[in-house]
């Protein structure tokens, strides 16, 4: 008897110590958070990008510059009155960690007032993250007199909330789902509670990550959203094989048991897989990615745990009311009908190549899009209109011009450069393709640096913006003593470096994940075409969500009004989500061929019992998996939203196109090479199977 077939004996035999146990432990966590539990805070200092550098000069030569920024927007369609202007200035003023505000920059017909609010503290304080109140305290007085005023730039960006609408309706939809599959309430129940009960423990472990380093604030939405799919598919598994004992004949505790010693070992493996993946996280070379990659790590170890060990119990307690009533009549109940997964491998099994070719080239063309891919950290533009950071964007760009948005700061150090060259530099950037306009030239206190912005004539998120910050760093700025930085450079910045990183998170990602996959089923074959068939899913994903967002291909129904470049965060979070939850399903099927493969010896017919009996649950899996991905893509953060389409794509495409065409099709072709090692003497399988480590 395996550790695990012990554990889940021990918990079925004791289902209420188990529960208790349990208890203790939230109990103990819930304790633990409000002794040690923090606020999550993001962190978006960028070590090594070449805006950063020019901010951290700002820091230090201006007492003045470097924190945090906010833009107010106060629009009339007649004229604005300049007791109310005046009035609004001095109060943004009096805010705490404000400094005094400048005059306002007036619009050419004189109905808008656009002032820039800086602060002594960085946006991540915690005095301002997330944190607008004092600004609409501050402009209440316009309102009253009938202004519009809108908020937006980087502190006003950071109050973006989740609604938490998510986990309401995947929650629905999967006990829906549930209730057809299984018939039964108490069935379709126990896999959502147990998910729910270890995304509580995860949650909770996320909030105590929170005070002993700084997490991101999308990373619990991230956290909760993984953590949700995969503990439903995990328990779902768990229960499924628990029932196909039942109706073998054997009792709820010997049912639970040998359940958990089975689809327990697949459920483990999945989740090593998963956190393997995240472990990719780090490389990206960002705190935030790797408090996301730490998160939604901590939840899916909780909902993993809970699996193994409520399930077993919860399962024992329910004994025989887990069947459906038409079932409970019969001690056994036998299959009169050959599945329809069965009678699909065969018909894919007859012409394996000719399928295999159609699935390849439907990927493709799915992932056609993505070489066109353009990404940027989401700003003002590309929220809802519902928004006020929004509606600030938009009326910006209206009465000022698009690049109003995003000006771009030029700092020159004073000990490279003499007045002469400062002022031929100002000139030239004047006169540079793509620059609307920009300030006079301001000189730190210290006399170290020389500081002026620029207004591009683009959106900050355009690519016309990138291509001019290009511009200036290579063709107009020195190479020595003069940087270009802000807000929109650093975003800019962001943009490439985790276009490069993503190269080595895949690399890394796909390694572990091939090792890990050899080291489960002692095979070199099966770990290579499982990462190759992985990648494929993830690129047709990415093409999809390029032609959604950055070409607006049904994007208004998902509450997005126009056409938006794919965020820069979202390729390498989504890929290694993506890459754990793809090996999920592979893990289940995989292990159930291979377990036919290890007692018939016969190639071709382990792949139609593997998929036979998989693909109900496997089906199952995926399509609760699909809808909760959905609901948190109704969320209006657009990381959020985009990761909700993006991993609903993959895990569909997954679950249809890759795991009834592509795997039959190949693993047919490929026979017993599927299961080829080094080292071994025959391709044969092992007549002795019983010491033979068997999984779903």
């Amino acid at each position: 008897m395996n550790p695990l077939n012990r554990l889940g004996l021990a918990t079925a035999r004791h289902p209420w110590r188990t529960i208790a146990i349990w208890v203790v432990a939230l109990l103990a966590l819930g304790t633990a958070v409000s002794s040690w539990g923090g606020t999550p805070q993001d962190d978006w200092d960028v070590p090594g990008a070449r805006g950063q550098a020019g901010l951290d000069q700002l820091r230090e030569h201006f007492p003045d510059a470097g924190g945090a920024t906010a833009q107010v927007v106060v629009h009339d369609d007649g004229s604005l009155s300049s007791s109310v202007v005046t009035a609004t200035q001095k109060r943004l003023g009096d805010m705490p960690h404000a400094l005094p505000v400048e005059p306002p920059r007036l619009s050419a017909d004189g109905d808008t007032a656009l002032f820039t609010v800086r602060y002594d503290v960085e946006v991540t304080h915690h005095d301002l993250m997330g944190k607008t109140g004092p600004l609409e305290d501050a402009t209440q007085g316009a309102r009253d007199a009938g202004y519009r005023v809108e908020l937006g730039g980087e502190l006003p960006g950071t109050a973006t909330k989740i609604e938490g609408r998510g986990e309401l309706i995947g929650v629905g939809v999967a006990l829906l789902l549930l209730v057809i599959a299984f018939g039964s309430v108490v069935a379709a129940g126990l896999p959502v509670a147990v998910a729910l009960g270890g995304l509580a423990a995860g949650s909770m472990g996320v909030t105590i990550l929170a005070g002993v380093m700084d997490v991101s604030t999308t990373a619990p939405t991230i956290a909760s959203m993984v953590g949700l799919g995969v503990g439903i598919d995990y328990a779902l598994l768990m229960v499924t094989r628990h029932l196909e004992h039942l109706r073998a004949g054997e009792t709820p505790v010997q049912a639970a048991a040998n359940a958990t010693g089975t689809a327990g070992k697949s459920v483990v493996g999945a989740g090593l897989t998963v956190l393997v993946s995240l472990m990719g996280l780090r490389l990206a070379e960002l705190p935030t990615y790797s408090s996301f990659g730490f998160a939604t790590g901590i939840t899916v170890f909780t909902v993993m745990v809970a699996a193994v060990t409520l399930v077993p119990a919860l399962c024992a307690m329910a004994g025989d009311r887990l069947r459906p009533r038409r079932d409970r009549k019969a001690r056994q109940v036998v299959p009169t009908r050959e599945p329809l997964t069965a009678r699909w491998v065969a018909r894919v099994a007859r012409r394996p190549l000719a399928w295999a070719l159609a699935a390849l080239v439907v990927l493709l063309a799915l992932a056609a899009p993505a070489l066109g891919m353009r990404t940027w950290p989401q700003d003002g533009g590309s929220q809802p209109t519902s928004l006020t950071t929004r509606q600030a964007h938009d009326l910006i760009a209206e009465e000022l011009g698009d690049g109003a948005n995003g000006p771009l700061t030029v700092v020159v150090d004073r000990t490279k450069l003499d007045d002469r060259a400062v002022a031929d530099l100002h000139a030239r950037t004047a006169r540079t393709e793509g620059v609307a306009g920009q300030t006079q030239v301001v000189t730190s206190p210290d006399g170290r640096l020389d500081v002026w912005d620029i207004q591009p004539t683009s959106d900050p998120a355009d690519e016309a913006t990138t291509q001019l910050i290009d511009r200036l760093r290579e063709d107009v700025l020195p190479t020595k003593g003069v940087e270009v930085t802000g807000f929109t450079v650093v975003l800019a910045d962001i943009s490439a470096m985790l276009a490069d990183r993503l190269w080595v998170v895949v690399g890394f990602v796909v390694a572990m994940s091939i090792v890990l996959l050899m080291v489960m089923f002692r095979s070199v074959i099966v770990p290579l075409k499982a990462a190759a068939m992985n990648l494929l899913s993830v690129a047709a994903a990415y093409g999809v969500m390029t032609m959604v967002f950055q070409h607006g291909w049904g994007s208004s129904l998902l509450g997005v009004d126009h056409a938006v470049p794919v965020s820069s965060w979202v390729p390498i979070l989504m890929f290694t989500v993506l890459f754990g939850l793809s090996m999920d399903y592979e893990v289940f099927l995989l292990s159930a061929v291979r377990e036919d493969w290890l007692r018939t010896g016969d190639a071709r017919r382990s792949v139609a019992t593997g998929l036979a009996s998989t693909g109900r649950v496997i089906s199952m899996a995926a399509a609760i998996m699909v809808a909760v991905f959905l609901g948190f893509a109704t969320e209006s953060d657009l990381v959020v939203k985009m990761l909700g389409v993006g991993l609903a794509v993959a895990i569909a495409l997954d679950a249809t196109v890759v795991r009834l065409v592509l795997v039959p099709a190949t693993m047919t072709m490929l026979g017993r090479w599927n299961w080829w090692f080094p080292g071994r003497r025959s391709s044969t399988p092992r007549s002795d199977v019983t010491k033979t480590l068997t999984y779903v």
